[in-house]
């Protein structure tokens, strides 16, 4: 057996999100490999399931390269884009290892795109519609000093701002400093989505504005999105506005 090596992306959540490259993927595989929840997102069936912490991306993305080296057909999964502050990186970061066998480079391997956070946050309207940049809070991976220099810096570019990873038990002070950080640069008025575990039966979509938003209202499922100068809302009876970002700067709030 011809053993391979894909990166899946599951979508933000409901399985109408799960492209049809993805779902072949999964029906394929052997193997599966990920993170605890996004593993027991897939429906059962004959494969092998290898469920780890999420603190172990490195780890994990060897021991798919390695049963993928041995003939296995291997399905790494990841929530939403696996492009996207997730899985794909781990596993090329594991490939680059000087110290990596020779047998890893052989195994065909692909990156088959999901839908990201981000872009599930189109049940607010259009929020990406002009520039935009996404950001990770979490600072396991880089200097806190570092989060809020590319915060500054984005939204003196005026972009929109989509921030994944905004708050955890190990750091509920992130988010909150964070809007902070975004007050000096930004109106109080500005749109803000917290869209939090769309597509899931536990969907919570919250317009705010960042003058008002509390950091107590996000999780570690919300993606935040902050609006940019020209994003605006526009009203809607009986629900939330909608939330779009002009594509031209001609058009303002």
């Amino acid at each position: 057996m011809t053993g391979w090596l894909k990166v899946v992306g599951l979508g933000p959540g409901t399985e109408d999100w799960l492209t049809p490259e993805a779902r072949r993927d999964l029906a394929e595989a052997t193997d599966l490999v990920g993170y605890f929840p996004y593993v027991d997102r897939v429906p059962p069936g004959p494969q092998v399931r290898h469920a780890s912490d999420n603190r172990v991306e490195l780890d994990r993305a060897r021991h798919a390269l390695e049963l993928a080296a041995e003939g296995r057909r291997v399905a790494v999964v990841s929530g939403g884009d696996p492009g996207i502050f997730a899985m794909a990186a781990a596993v090329f970061e594991a490939l680059d290892d000087p110290a990596a066998p020779a047998a890893w480079h052989r195994v065909p391997l692909s990156v088959d795109p999901g839908i990201s956070a981000m872009q599930a946050a189109a049940r607010a309207g259009a929020p990406l519609g002009h520039d935009f940049c996404a950001i990770s809070l979490s600072d396991n991976l880089k200097p806190w000093e570092v989060v809020l220099k590319r915060l500054r810096l984005a939204a003196e570019a005026d972009f929109v701002i989509a921030l994944y990873n905004p708050i955890s038990r190990a750091r509920p002070w992130q988010l909150g400093a964070a809007f902070d950080a975004l007050r000096d640069h930004r109106s109080a008025e500005t749109p803000v989505i917290l869209a939090r575990a769309v597509g899931r039966p536990d969907e919570a979509l919250t317009i705010t504005t960042l003058g008002a938003v509390d950091a107590a209202q996000a999780d570690m499922r919300t993606c935040v999105i902050i609006g940019a100068s020209h994003t605006r809302l526009v009203p809607r009876e009986g629900a939330q506005p909608w939330v779009y970002t002009p594509r031209s700067y001609a058009v303002r709030g």
